[in-house]
């Protein structure tokens, strides 16, 4: 038999992975192994609970799958009838039910069948995995970890990894190297206590928020107000994310928490709130049954009264305070807020100080230091600052809490109060970490390292304005002459080119400065194209933003970026050379080409870089980086190796083309989707596409064709509808 030490040097090469139990997180699991190109093996009690387990997730909302095709790579069956797919198995996961005794039957079963150099691991948002590990054999106890990913799997990056006193210390770090490398996880080390530090310190903020709530006598409404964005947490902020979670799984780990933890003098916050005691009498047990503290009627939402215990509609709330405060940096606004005399400060100072406390009293009984802790709440529960850093930006002396920063520069305080350097990781390197070697009207040259620059731009959405793309021009045609990125600094790459401008050039009839601003779009994606640089995208990727990014040699998406062409659904068509280009790749593939006409004439964007890949907006030579923490450091090692976008040369379309286009066109006429002025805008893409003679041309002829829709008042009105609304016109 050969060591341990010798067998995790094959972890990281792995790519058969077996997860037993085809439930909501086994099912998840699977599929995100499965986006990720692994061969999964999905097994259950019976072949017919293993099926319906993959039949539920690819019918799930959100999507498990990036595209439906992925779904392919997942085999079901029964535990009894496929022992082989766990022998084969490369790493094996467990995630049946959150039952301890269950969960060591289980392993009494598996263990014969492991390999001796296989992963195995327990999928657990709580167990104690040393009990799970003990009578097993010396061999498994040393290789053996709980990995609590969370739900759903696809779209949270945290795993929690708990090994145990028998873990063998190279099998921790090649299984931590292997689930950041291969498995696109963020990993915290957790120590194997109840709950470990997600649940543990999280379930005890949700829980406390709803307390406060009743006890203010607040709405649901009003508490959401200031739970999400503001406090720089995601929309669903409390009480919609007790939904999104469940009350029965809330109320569920609360119970096993509060029995697991009888010396913590804090446990009183998960007794069940009166409000949600209610609700889970009655079966309203949130998103699962349609109604918990919200109730979905068509695209409204009706709130829970919190003291009549009736649904009635949405109050918005009226807190002056939270939109003037809202201007400032997170750290700033969270400080002020807890001044407040209103109900937005009386809040706070009920819920947030105590959570803050709380934090301070687990963290050393929980985690291995203070930025572990802050990670999970900010990659696990969406929090943009954690609790110790939120801690810092207050002043712990105005907690109540140690006054001692636990930040300090690149220095972490330690638990007893030394201080040491943060971890280096160059791989999750952001751009805001980048020194600026240059401010510019729209964007800032960054140093990424290693003779590397970015252009980084900060317009609100990433969106290319004429300055920006003046700006940008005079940078990369008298600037820096080495490797390069494209990205930005917001959340978005970008959402396109600059609307208001379009609309402006309209009403003034200045054709002349709207053709000269095409012109300049244009020269500026035949720039990049020559520089050969690379683009890191995430987020949003469309219209002139795409087009700017398809120029460069190589495109780094992250895997939810929405990517594509949706002019049409503001009455005009791409005119940054993104016609030119599409033409050029798909021109001797005649079906693509067709295909590609009637998505644009539709305006159809893809929803994450797989599908973009799919529907023939990323090429194959552009990487989908699935790590979406890791977007800039694959393109900055990208940039260093690429060189100029070479388009190929124009060949004649196909006579045949044309009339595919037309049917295909015809087809979605007769289904309702596409209107007439669709249809009259789809025409004039297939001009584009099919009567351009070379990529010259092409460009020509885009910029006439969207000039020419500038004129048409059904454009117009799409246009104007986008720039007053924010939503598209279907007219």
């Amino acid at each position: 038999m050969e060591s341990l030490d010798v067998a995790v040097q094959r972890w990281p090469d792995a790519r058969r992975v077996c997860v037993i139990g085809a439930g909501t997180m086994g099912s998840g699991i699977a599929a995100h192994l499965a986006n990720l190109g692994f061969h999964v093996s999905l097994l259950d009690v019976t072949e017919k609970a293993a099926f319906a387990g993959l039949d539920r997730v690819q019918r799930g909302k959100p999507p498990h799958f990036y595209v439906p095709e992925s779904a392919a790579r997942i085999e079901a069956g029964a535990l009894d009838d496929h022992r082989s797919w766990i022998a084969q198995a490369d790493w094996v996961v467990e995630a049946i039910v959150e039952n301890l005794e269950a969960k060591r039957s289980l392993f009494d079963r598996v263990e014969p069948l492991l390999r001796d150099d296989a992963m195995v691991s327990t999928n657990t948002s709580g167990l104690q995995i040393a009990l799970l590990a003990e009578g097993r054999s010396e061999s498994f106890r040393r290789r053996f970890l709980g990995t609590h990913f969370f739900n759903p799997p696809r779209y949270l990056k945290l795993l929690e990894l708990i090994p145990t006193p028998d873990t063998d210390p190279g099998a921790l770090a090649a299984m931590t190297r292997f689930l950041e490398d291969k498995v696109a996880r963020r990993v915290v080390p957790a120590k194997d206590t109840p709950g470990f530090i997600a649940n543990r310190f999280g379930m005890w903020a949700m829980f406390h928020a709803v307390r406060t709530a009743e006890k203010l006598q607040l709405t649901i409404e009003e508490v959401d107000a200031i739970t999400g964005p503001f406090l720089g947490r995601p929309r669903s902020a409390s009480f919609r994310l007790n939904d999104i979670v469940g009350l029965d799984i809330m109320r569920d780990i609360a119970a096993n928490l509060v029995e697991r933890c009888p010396d913590d003098p804090h446990r009183e916050a998960l007794a069940t709130p009166r409000s949600m005691a209610t609700l889970l009498e009655r079966g309203w047990i949130g998103e699962k049954s349609g109604q918990g503290y919200y109730r979905r009627e068509g695209r409204e939402f009706l709130s829970l009264d919190l003291v009549t215990h009736a649904y009635r509609e949405r109050r918005e709330p009226d807190f002056p305070a939270l939109k003037e405060l809202g201007r400032k940096p997170l750290a700033e606004r969270i400080a002020a807020a807890l001044e407040l005399r209103d109900p937005v400060g009386e809040f706070l100072r009920h819920h947030l100080v105590p959570v803050l406390r709380y934090a301070d009293y687990l963290k050393a009984e929980v985690s291995h230091s203070v930025l572990d802790f802050d990670r999970v709440m900010q990659w696990g529960f969406g929090w943009e600052m954690g609790p110790f850093a939120t801690i810092d930006a207050i002043g712990a002396e105005n907690l109540g809490i140690e006054p001692e920063s636990f930040f300090r520069g690149s220095e972490v305080r330690t638990f007893t109060g030394s201080y040491t350097e943060r971890p280096n990781e160059p791989q999750y390197v952001t751009v805001e970490q980048c020194p600026i070697v240059k401010a510019c009207d729209g964007f800032n040259v960054r140093d990424l390292g290693d003779g590397v620059l970015a252009l980084t731009t900060t317009t609100k959405m990433g969106v290319f304005s004429p300055f920006l793309v003046d700006a940008m021009l005079a940078e990369i045609e008298a600037g820096h002459r080495g490797p390069l990125v494209l990205t930005c600094e917001g959340k978005h790459f970008s959402a396109g080119f600059d609307l208001k401008f379009i609309l402006e050039c309209i009403d003034a009839a200045d054709w002349a400065r709207l053709d000269a601003g095409l012109v300049r779009f244009q020269r500026l994606g035949e720039d990049l194209a020559a520089r050969g640089v690379v683009a890191a995208v995430q987020g949003f990727c469309l219209g002139g933003g795409y087009e700017m990014a398809t120029a460069c040699a190589r495109v780094v998406a992250g895997p939810e970026s929405t990517i594509g062409l949706p002019e049409a659904k503001v009455g005009l068509v791409p005119s940054g050379g993104g016609l030119a280009r599409l033409r050029a790749r798909l021109q001797h593939d005649a079906k693509s080409l067709a295909e590609m006409a009637v998505r644009l004439s539709m305006g159809t964007t893809a929803t994450n870089a797989d599908e973009a890949r799919k529907l023939g907006f990323l090429r194959e030579t552009d990487v989908v980086e699935y790590h979406p923490d890791r977007v800039l450091f694959t393109a900055k090692n990208l940039a260093v190796s690429v060189g100029p976008n070479l388009e190929p040369a124009y060949a004649l379309v196909p006579p045949m083309v044309v009339g595919m286009i037309d049917r295909g066109q015809e087809k979605h006429r007769q289904a309702g989707d596409m209107s007439e002025h669709d249809e009259h805008i789809g025409d004039r893409i297939k001009a584009v596409l099919v009567k351009s003679t070379s990529f010259a041309t092409a460009l020509e002829a885009e910029r006439a064709e969207f000039l020419s829709l500038c004129g048409r008042a059904l454009s117009v009105a799409r246009v104007r509808h986008m720039v007053e609304t924010g939503k598209p016109l279907r007219n």
